[in-house]
C-alpha cells in the first residue's frame, strides 16, 4: 500500500506516520509538507519523518499531482488548524483548508486514488446546545477554520468522485502527547499550566461543552479510514470521530488535570462572556462502522501522558502561551523575521 499524508509535519502528523508504519510495515509512506512547523520537535527520541519513506516540501495550494503516481490511500491534514490562525490567516484558510483539499481530492480521483480521508472537525456544530448532535443534524460553523471544514465537505459530497472511497472524519478537539507537541489546544493547554504554574486559569466561564479524542485515537481512525470500503457507510462518508464517554465541560476538564497534578489550583473567569462554541456530539455511527477503531485512550491516560512527557522535556515555561508550542505564534514569529510572506508562502531567501 502506497500512502501519501499531506501536513505530516504538525500535531497529528508524527503520532499517524508511527502508527502506520507499526500497522501496516509494508506500506509505503510518503510525506508532503510546507515545514512551518518542522522545528518544533518535542519528546522525539528519533526524527519523526525518518519513519517516511519519502519526504515532500511544498505548499499544497500548488501540489505537485505527480506525486499521486500509484498511491492507494491520500490522507489530508494539511490545514491551517485552528481558530486564533483562521482568523488572523482568514483567506488563505479558505485556501489552504478549503480549495486545496477539494483540488487534491479531485487529482486523486483522476489517478484512481482508492481512498480519500479528510481530517475534518466536530467544531462545525458551533453554537449547538445541550443536545448530542449526530451527522444528520444541522451545522452552525462560528470560525473560518469551521467554515473551511463544511465547505470541503459539502464540495467533497457534490464531487464526482465515483471509485473512490472519500472519508470525512470529523474529529473531537485533539489532545494528547506528540512529537510535535501543540500547547495551543485545552487539554494540553491546562496540563502545561498545572505543571509549569500549578494553577490553570480557564478563560471561559468554564460551561462550554467540548469532544475530545487523544491524538493516538485519531490515528486509528485515519487507519480505518485509508482502508474502508465504499460498502461499510458509503462511497462518501461523514463521521463523527470520537467517544461518547469524552463529552466534557471545560471546567470538568480543569478539574481532571487538577487532580492528576497535585497542588493545582483551578481559576475560572466566571465574569468571561459566554463562549459560544459549545456541543457535544454522538459518536454512535463511527462505532457501528469502525467498531475496531473505536478511541481507547481514556481521558486519565491521556493527562499521564502529557504530564509524564513534558516533565521529561524539563518543562516549566511559565509563558507558554507565547512560546513555539503554540502554532499561531511560530507563524508570527516566521513573518517577523520575513521568512513568510503575509499569505504564508514561503519568501524567498539568501
Amino acid at each position: 500500500m502506497r500512502i501519501l499524508i499531506t501536513g505530516n509535519m504538525g500535531y497529528v502528523g508524527p503520532v499517524l506516520v508511527r502508527h502506520l508504519r507499526k500497522a501496516h510495515r509494508d506500506a509505503e509512506l510518503i510525506g508532503f509538507d510546507s515545514g512551518f512547523f518542522a522545528h518544533c520537535i518535542t519528546d522525539a527520541q528519533i526524527h519523526p519523518e525518518s519513519r517516511l519513506d519519502e519526504q515532500y516540501f511544498g505548499d499544497v495550494r500548488e501540489f505537485p499531482v505527480e506525486l499521486l503516481d500509484g498511491v492507494d490511500a491520500v490522507v489530508q491534514l494539511a490545514a491551517i488548524s485552528n481558530d486564533p490562525m483562521g482568523h488572523r490567516f482568514e483567506a488563505v484558510t479558505d485556501e489552504i483548508n478549503f480549495r486545496a483539499s477539494a483540488g487534491i481530492a479531485e487529482a486523486a480521483h483522476k489517478v484512481g486514488v482508492r481512498n480519500y480521508v479528510f481530517a475534518s472537525s466536530c467544531s462545525v456544530y458551533g453554537a449547538a446546545g445541550e443536545a448530542a448532535r449526530t451527522e444528520k443534524d444541522e451545522v452552525n460553523p462560528l470560525t473560518a477554520y469551521a467554515r473551511s471544514k463544511i465547505d470541503t465537505e459539502r464540495l467533497l459530497a457534490k464531487a464526482h468522485l465515483d471509485g473512490m472511497a472519500v472519508t470525512c472524519l470529523r474529529f473531537a478537539t485533539a489532545c494528547g502527547m506528540s512529537p510535535r507537541l501543540r500547547l495551543d489546544l485545552v487539554l494540553n493547554d491546562f496540563v502545561a499550566c498545572a505543571i509549569a504554574n500549578r494553577e490553570i486559569t480557564v478563560l471561559s466561564d468554564g460551561t462550554p461543552w467540548r469532544p475530545l479524542i487523544d491524538v493516538k485515537d485519531m490515528a486509528r481512525a485515519i487507519d480505518w479510514g485509508i482502508t474502508r470500503k465504499a460498502e461499510n457507510g458509503g462511497a462518501y462518508l461523514t463521521v463523527n470521530a470520537g467517544s461518547d464517554s469524552w463529552n466534557y465541560q471545560v471546567r470538568d476538564l480543569a478539574e481532571a488535570v487538577a487532580a492528576a497534578v497535585p497542588g493545582t489550583a483551578v481559576s475560572i473567569n466566571k465574569a468571561a462572556p459566554p463562549d459560544k462554541r459549545s456541543y457535544r456530539v454522538d459518536f454512535s455511527l463511527f462505532q457501528s462502522l469502525a467498531p475496531t477503531f473505536v478511541p481507547q485512550v481514556t481521558l486519565a491516560q491521556s493527562i499521564a501522558g502529557l504530564k509524564d512527557g513534558l516533565t521529561a522535556m524539563g518543562f516549566a515555561d511559565t509563558n507558554f502561551r507565547n512560546s513555539q508550542n503554540i502554532r499561531l505564534k511560530v507563524l508570527e514569529a516566521h513573518l517577523a523575521a520575513g521568512r513568510l510572506k503575509q499569505d504564508l508562502r514561503w519568501a524567498e531567501t539568501d
